[in-house]
């Protein structure tokens, strides 16, 4: 089956603003580290072998905080009695729960969600401010069906019951999608298709009518467990993926979203990450993924041996710098918080250390980990990766769910940057740089980058660098993620 063709176009303006983080790293001329302990794989390779898979997230397990059963017990209760104007609070509450049990408290990023009416609101502020018509869907898995909640700036509040879609055929079909796109020996094949097409018919076919007859442009998806890694960029109605309809982000809940709008247009950049580890596969794209950014935008980069906690803390202290990007490894992985973490040069820092950086404070906009993997079908990974951007304090993060290859990171990463000097939402940017990708626009030929936002970029020397690369299989664009706020 072909690649889709359509495309839907968004077009608005966003709200209140707050720093961008990012990482790269770029080769520098001091001695290397030691060279990895065990053989790195090829260099166009980030990593090809998936995460870590472990059994299927079940919020309803024993053991569970006492809070949290009680609230999802409530939750269920009043979906039962079809009161939904009830329901959003108590997601939103149940969803805070979660988060703040698995990192911690004082997680008060965002604006208390203390009605539907509230979020309503919110999201007409937002469209006056930026043109943009967004949505929330809020999934939630119960053991015998699917809820469906979808909220508008305009009109009444939507909910569908999918009886067919129970936890657990939901959760085994999201894994199934996952493991279909990252396989590297189906990366030629189109096998993906028929889970992204379940997944669309439960997830986003029973609003479909009400998204159309309000002219959505973004959709913010707040999942349950087990679906909190889903790449829903690539949903697919038969015809078409779901990111050439909408610009999508991910986010813990509303109450946990910095909702303030800044176009980033007049943004600088501070880019830093890392090629070469000691323990870990090289990244060898990354001086020149750090090169192209720092080409569009104004900032400074920092590679290898520069790329130290302390150089991070002391330069974003002396330089509001409102996007950070960080180009090195990024682990997501089972169990708490401090299990997770971000590899710099000198040392990891956790999940559970990035508050102490002070990017809240003045706000960093967006924070980008280009080379991050999530442990797979694990809720405190889940968890990790989808509160990325309330735990560092910033308001949208970007970031992989699993690793790819250097050639579509840099693809992914040069469009990105190039689309967000225009775009007046951070997930549009990230919107039109996956469409780029999917219609074939962005692609290596003759070892030169392409894409319609670039200026041809040469390849470092090397024999795959020299071929032809297609880079539309999902496996190169859908695992980036918009977290957080999507404006």
């Amino acid at each position: 089956m072909s690649q889709p063709q359509n495309n839907n176009s968004v077009s608005g303006n966003l709200g209140n603003s707050q720093p961008i983080l990012s990482v790269e790293t770029n080769r520098g001329n001091n001695p290397p580290p030691p060279e990895p302990s065990a053989k790195a794989p090829p260099p166009s390779e980030r990593n090809s072998a998936p995460p870590p898979s472990a059994p299927p997230p079940n919020p309803n397990k024993a053991g569970a905080p006492p809070a949290i059963e009680v609230a999802r017990a409530n939750l269920s209760q009043t979906f039962d009695t079809g009161n939904i104007e009830v329901a959003v609070p108590q997601i939103e509450v149940l969803t805070q729960q979660e988060y703040q049990d698995y990192l911690g408290a004082g997680l008060s990023l965002g604006s208390a969600a203390n009605s539907a009416q509230s979020i309503k609101d919110m999201l007409a502020k937002i469209e006056k401010q930026t043109g943009n018509r967004s949505g929330i869907i809020y999934a939630i898995a119960r053991p015998d069906q699917l809820e469906l909640v979808l909220i508008t700036a305009n009109g009444k509040i939507t909910h569908r019951t999918v009886r067919e879609a129970n936890r657990a055929v939901l959760v085994e079909t999201a894994q199934q999608f996952r493991d279909e796109i990252t396989n590297q020996i189906k990366r030629n094949t189109t096998t993906y298709l028929a889970p992204a097409q379940k997944l669309y018919n439960w997830l986003i076919e029973p609003l479909e009518e009400d998204l159309k007859n309000a002219k959505i442009d973004t959709i913010l998806f707040s999942l349950d467990a087990g679906l909190r890694t889903l790449p829903v960029a690539a949903l697919h109605d038969g015809k078409q993926f779901l990111v050439e309809k909408y610009s999508l982000a991910l986010i813990p809940s509303i109450s946990l979203t910095n909702t303030n709008y800044q176009r980033l247009s007049g943004a600088s950049v501070l880019a830093m990450g890392a090629s070469l580890f000691s323990d870990k596969s090289p990244l060898p794209a990354v001086p020149l993924e750090l090169q192209t950014i720092i080409s569009k935008w104004p900032g400074k980069s920092f590679l290898n041996e520069l790329f130290t906690l302390k150089n991070l803390r002391s330069v974003r202290s002396a330089t509001p710098y409102q996007i950070i990007h960080l180009a090195t490894h990024g682990e997501f992985k089972p169990g708490t918080a401090n299990n997770s973490y971000i590899q710099l040069w000198d040392t990891q820092l956790q999940l559970n250390q990035m508050r102490e950086l002070g990017w809240s404070n003045p706000p960093v906009e967006l924070l980008v980990l280009s080379a991050c993997r999530t442990a797979v079908g694990d809720e405190g990974a889940e968890l990790g990766f989808g509160g990325l951007a309330v735990q560092a304090g910033v308001k949208s993060a970007l970031a992989s769910l699993w690793y790819v290859s250097d050639e579509g990171t840099l693809g992914l990463m040069s469009e990105f940057y190039s689309q967000l000097r225009n775009a007046a939402i951070k997930s549009e940017a990230l919107r039109q740089a996956q469409i780029a990708m999917l219609r074939g626009e962005t692609k290596i030929e003759s070892g030169q980058l392409r894409g319609p936002g670039l200026v041809s970029v040469m390849l470092p020397a090397g024999e795959k660098n020299q071929t032809n690369i297609t880079l539309a299989h999902p496996y190169y664009w859908s695992g980036f993620t918009m977290i957080g706020s999507p404006w």
